[in-house]
């Protein structure tokens, strides 16, 4: 397949500037004012799809953002590819982090620092473009959808309905996401499982304002140290979650499994000094890669209140929030987990204070097989090129939308990532390698040509 190292090579340059041009425009979606750059992002990929040969692309309405659909129909016998990305990216605080601005793509040191350099402009561009290459050396070996949305970074609200409304519009074959990482630069790896994820804020209120620290202080109960506390007892000494029934539904890995998982390159005191931690920390009894593979969590994301600008003011404040993520395997329900929660933080909250708590969005864990065409396919496109079979590998990320598009469009999907947990996603100085990009693109064509072969009809 010499045609795609060519491919790629005679347009590099190019191939970075297209992605630059998405990156440069700040889909974020949790914040109300940069929705005219989620408008703005859709019609991008809209031209990027067509001009890269799709026979159709639109930019269509949700309840949310608008999703980008576009598609290649060369023979309705043949498989169906059906790819899904997402063009909205994290917010970029605190922005005084960051060493170049976040919404103006840099290349150094071999790798490309931005907002959507990985997650996910970086990791979805590798697609637009290897399908730009398969249909421009007339290697395209079967039919090929796109599925663009733009609310993956705050739960996929709008897809779900969306899927349901166009379900037939989506048959496919094989789901292909490359929204995961490697392992490493060297190894390769196949992301066979995603954690679900509940997501809550809770609200504690003592008095009806913020009081005279001096005046009242020791008098009326302080939010803040009221949920400091409430937060602490969520975990016990042993790192385990003290939440009743939160463990019910979780699946034990067998010895077996987790001794393959442990066959996985990681090198401790590597990981550690990239954090610049002394040690780590997680629930007693597993390992680092357990703790973010096959173990659940619960994390406090943000916590605010009282008075946090310069200088000093002597409150006791009336309101405290936090915000605080479950990620959770799969077989645990995350309806039932917030709910859980809920009761459980209203039962331990004591009467001096007010406690509120919301669910934000979640969604379920997803296990992927890796006896199926589509893996077969996988494994032997990242083996041709990076000269190793890849190791299958539980990611510690969610991507709530995959076990749903099983669920209603009754797809599986093969989740082929190129990012590094060095990458910096959702951090300031989020980065993404180039030598990793056109890789992917080199891998992709390879898939395709892959499965297409084992799913001829």
């Amino acid at each position: 397949m010499d045609n795609i190292k060519k491919y790629i090579d005679e347009n590099k340059g190019r191939f970075l500037e297209e992605l630059f041009g998405l990156i440069r425009i700040p889909s974020i979606s949790s914040l109300s004012e940069n929705k005219p750059d989620m408008i703005r992002a859709a019609e991008y990929w809209k031209k990027t799809i067509l001009d890269a040969g799709a026979d159709k692309a639109e930019v269509m309405p949700t309840e949310g953002n608008p999703i980008v659909y576009g598609e290649k129909i060369i023979e309705p016998k043949l498989p169906t590819v059906l790819v899904y990305a997402h063009y909205d990216v994290m917010p970029v605080d605190p922005i005084d982090l960051w060493k170049s601005k976040p919404f103006e793509p840099e290349v150094r040191d071999g790798r490309i620092w931005a907002r959507g350099a990985n997650d996910d402009k970086g990791q979805s561009f590798i697609h637009a473009k290897a399908f730009e290459l398969m249909v421009k050396t007339n290697t395209l070996p079967c039919n090929v959808k796109f599925m663009i949305e733009g609310e993956e970074e705050i739960g996929s609200s709008s897809l779900t309905k969306w899927c349901a409304v166009h379900k037939d519009m989506l048959k496919a074959d094989i789901i292909l996401v490359s929204d995961t990482s490697m392992i490493d630069k060297d190894t390769p790896s196949i992301t066979t499982g995603l954690r679900g994820l509940a997501y809550m804020e809770v609200e504690v209120t003592g008095p009806n304002q913020d009081l005279h620290s001096g005046l009242f202080g020791g008098a009326v109960a302080n939010p803040i140290n009221i949920l400091a506390k409430l937060i602490a007892s969520l975990h016990d000494e042993n790192n385990h979650i003290t939440i009743p029934g939160f463990y019910d539904d979780v699946q034990e890995v067998d010895a077996a499994e987790r001794a393959e998982m442990a066959k996985a390159p990681f090198d401790l005191n590597k990981y550690k000094k990239a954090l610049d931690i002394d040690e780590v920390h997680g629930e007693k009894g597993y390992t680092t890669i357990e703790h973010t593979g096959i173990r659940p969590t619960l994390d406090v994301n943000g916590i605010w209140g009282g008075y946090t600008a310069e200088g000093s003011k002597t409150v006791l404040p009336s309101k405290a929030f936090a915000k605080i993520s479950m990620r959770l395997v799969p077989n645990q329900d995350h309806k039932k987990i917030a709910k859980l929660f809920q009761d459980h933080f209203n039962a331990i909250a004591p009467k001096y204070v007010k406690v509120k708590v919301n669910a934000h969005h979640g969604g379920q864990g997803y296990v992927a097989p890796t006896n199926t065409t589509g893996y077969r396919a996988a494994s032997q496109a990242l083996l041709e090129v990076f000269g190793k079979k890849p190791i299958p590998f539980r990611s510690g990320g969610s991507i709530p939308i995959i076990s749903t598009f099983e669920s209603i469009l009754g797809i599986k999907s093969i989740l082929l990532g190129f990012g590094l947990e060095s990458d910096a996603i959702h951090s300031p100085n989020e980065n993404f390698s180039v030598d990793l990009f056109y890789k992917g693109i080199e891998v992709v064509p390879r898939f395709f040509k892959y499965f297409a072969e084992y799913n001829k009809k």
